[in-house]
């Protein structure tokens, strides 16, 4: 019986990192590949993505209880999240931003892995200053769109993105435009006028996408999560809720602690994390 402890310790824990995957991949600002990065299931992640016919035997041992833990955590906590969106912006953001800045330090360990050569600090300065450029563009203009079954196709590869690619929140594009709001309450209500359109287009993304960004960090390890880094400190700027800390003494009290909340939590997570073994 205390043999079997260990391996039912590494399925919960599996199961849990599955449901924060699946909550990151939903919450504003935070990348459920980033969690599969700090959680070191992103390379089995992505070969079983790019290459699911012969990888699934090997690696669904693995990945089930992640895949399950993220239906959970994903469908569980997108209506909550509208409804707390909408009625305390700023302290829901300020947690985000809590939890996104706690994972850093495990971002920028997990990015050094293969050394850090000095074009690697480039491609972090030019991931953050096109992704910052961009974010602030989409804002100075108010962009906004008419969500549809087009658009809600656009949601799913930017759903898609954010998996196979590290750092690349859907939310992040899609708050500026409109849309994240609207989809995420859609994804929490189950309604099939969102499910579908959105199922496609994730779908698509992974099938014409998985490969060649497993390729380009197999390729390009230290340069491409230097630049993951850049792209999550772009996003994480752009939606610090500046007038949360303004506004008053007491609003500003409460944005406090929730990020506060929020770097601790995370913080917590990665040590947890860290005193597990990893399973190859």
């Amino acid at each position: 019986m205390q043999n079997n402890r260990p391996g039912l310790l590494r399925l919960v824990l599996r199961f849990v990192q599955g449901m924060l995957i699946g909550v990151g991949a939903v919450l504003p600002g935070i990348s459920g590949g980033v969690l599969c990065v700090v959680f070191g299931i992103y390379k089995p992640v992505m070969e079983l993505l790019s290459d699911p016919l012969r990888r699934l035997r090997t690696h669904l041992p693995l990945l089930a209880p992640v895949i399950a833990g993220g239906a959970v955590g994903f469908l569980g906590v997108a209506r909550v999240l509208a409804f707390f969106l909408e009625t305390y912006p700023d302290p829901s953001v300020c947690l985000f931003i809590g939890l996104i800045t706690g994972m850093l330090p495990s971002l920028f360990r997990e990015a050094g892995e293969q050394g850090r050569p000095a074009g690697s600090w480039v491609s972090l300065a030019a991931a953050f200053a096109v992704i910052l450029g961009l974010l602030m563009g989409l804002e100075l203009f108010s962009i906004t769109i008419a969500p549809n079954f087009g658009w809600y196709l656009f949601c799913g590869f930017c759903l898609a993105l954010s998996v196979i690619a590290p750092g690349m929140s859907f939310s992040t594009l899609l708050m500026p435009l409109g849309l994240y709001t609207p989809f995420v309450d859609g994804l929490g209500s189950l309604r099939f006028s969102i499910l579908v359109p959105a199922g496609i287009g994730a779908v698509v993304t992974v099938i014409c996408l998985a490969k060649g960004v497993d390729a380009l960090f197999d390729r390009f390890y230290p340069y491409a999560f230097h630049a993951i880094i850049g792209v999550v400190l772009a996003a994480t700027l752009m939606i610090v809720p500046v007038s949360g800390f303004t506004a008053s003494a007491g609003a500003a009290a409460v944005n406090g602690a929730c990020l506060a909340a929020g770097v601790a939590a995370a913080l917590a997570l990665d040590r947890f994390n860290s005193r597990i073994p990893k399973q190859d």
